[in-house]
Formats: C-alpha cells, sequence, structure tokens
C-alpha cells in the first residue's frame, strides 16, 4: 500500500500542475487513466458500484464524486481530485482540492481550513486513541473557524477493498467509536462546507452537492496506523 500510495501521490501532483482556466474535466480523467495504468496499478473507482470513470471532478458546490465532462474550468471555481489506484492487490485513495486561477478570500480560507483539518485529524491517529478523537478534532477546529462538516458522508477503512469497515465520521465525541489499532489503514476525509452541512445527489445520481448551493472543499489521505503513530501512506512531496 505505502507502493501504491507514493504512486498515486505522484499521479495527483502531475493531475495538480493541469489545472488552469479552460481545461475541461474529461482532460483531467484521461491524463489520470493514462497515468494510472502507465504505472502498472488500476483505477480503484472506475465500475465502483457503476462509477464510469477513473477521477472525480468536484466543482464549487459539488462535495464528492462528482464526473469528468465537457465542463471548461473557469477563473475563480475551486475544484476537488479525488482519485484511487489499485495497485498489487491493495487500494489506496486521496483528494485534493485546488484554486483555479484567483479565488476570493473566503475561498482561499476554506482550503486552508478544510487542509489543516486533515492535518489534525491525522495527528489524531495513533494506538489507543479513537475515531471519535478524529471526528471531534476535526469538527471543533472547522466550527471554530465558521465553516461546517458535511455529516452524511464520512471517510473509510481501505486495503484489498476500496470500501472497507470502519466507517469514519469527521464529528462526533471524544473517546467514543471503535479503538485505533495497530495495522489498521484508513482514509480520513473532511469535506467541509461554507454554509449548511445539508447535502443533496447531483441529477445524474452520482454526486453530492451542497443543498444550499454553497462551496464545499474535500482532502483526503490513506493512513497507516504504526507502533508509535502512523504514517501517511498517500503525502505529497
Amino acid at each position: 500500500m505505502a507502493e501504491g500510495g507514493k504512486i498515486l501521490a505522484k499521479i495527483v501532483k502531475e493531475l495538480a500542475k493541469k489545472v488552469q482556466p479552460g481545461i475541461k474535466t474529461r482532460q483531467l480523467e484521461k491524463i489520470a487513466e493514462k497515468l494510472i495504468l502507465e504505472s502498472g496499478g488500476k483505477c480503484s473507482f472506475k465500475g465502483y458500484e457503476k462509477y464510469p470513470f477513473c477521477l472525480c471532478t468536484s466543482i464549487n458546490e459539488e462535495i464528492v464524486h462528482a464526473l469528468p465532462s465537457d465542463r471548461k474550468l473557469k477563473e475563480g471555481d475551486i475544484i476537488s481530485l479525488d482519485l484511487g489506484i489499485l495497485y498489487k492487490g491493495f487500494h489506496t485513495d486521496m483528494a485534493i482540492t485546488l484554486p483555479v486561477g484567483k479565488l476570493i478570500p473566503e475561498a482561499q480560507r476554506l482550503i486552508r481550513v478544510t487542509k489543516k483539518s486533515l492535518k489534525r485529524g491525522i495527528k489524531k491517529v495513533r494506538p489507543g486513541n479513537t475515531f471519535g478523537d478524529i471526528g471531534n478534532t476535526i469538527q471543533r477546529y472547522v466550527e471554530s473557524q465558521g465553516f461546517n462538516v458535511v455529516r452524511d458522508l464520512c471517510g473509510h477503512g481501505i486495503g484489498r477493498e476500496l470500501h472497507e469497515e470502519p466507517q469514519i465520521l469527521n464529528y462526533g465525541k471524544r473517546h467514543t467509536g471503535p479503538e485505533i489499532k495497530e495495522g489498521m489503514t484508513f482514509c480520513l476525509e473532511p469535506m467541509i462546507t461554507m454554509g449548511d452541512w445539508h447535502i443533496k445527489k447531483t441529477q445524474d445520481g452520482y454526486g453530492w452537492t451542497t443543498k444550499d448551493g454553497f462551496l464545499s472543499c474535500h482532502f483526503e489521505h490513506t493512513i497507516a496506523v504504526t507502533k508509535e503513530g502512523h504514517k501517511i501512506l498517500t503525502e505529497l512531496k
């Protein structure tokens, strides 16, 4: 998984370089699939629950699982790139949110806070802590910054299957939920909104969007629990 995570992080880094006004999200999908296949891996998402692509490209109020299309990115958009790879029998999964050109200050702050909330959540990953400790840390920080945590979507275990137990909430109470144990591998993925946390399905039935149309942001890493703490398997170098 560490090997696959390193490959995935390099691919996402390459994709990030292509994000600019005028590019179609379908073009980003083609690049992602090409790079995954060239690496010797397979697309984790393509065919999973009938999802037709390798990459999820969620723009502005879209939270997750939005389909690549002929839609062109424009100045001031924010886009979440969510990608998974199956490499040597194991999955890894990650997401980043990027600015398209120049952003309004509050959109810049949303990205900064979401990224920081993931870092703070990861710091709680060590044997003996609980998943409630992670969710509580993320929620308290995000809400202190005036934003909201999506309640109806969550992180997940990962390994031979893309989605495994447990489900990992981005909110909750300390010292609740399953205990974190050495050897676990899972994805932490805070999804944060500028407005209300309620969500709805997109018209195509695949994606999720904020109900009130306010901006949403998403970051994700695959984490392994070690004896001393944790290792981020999808860290961007």
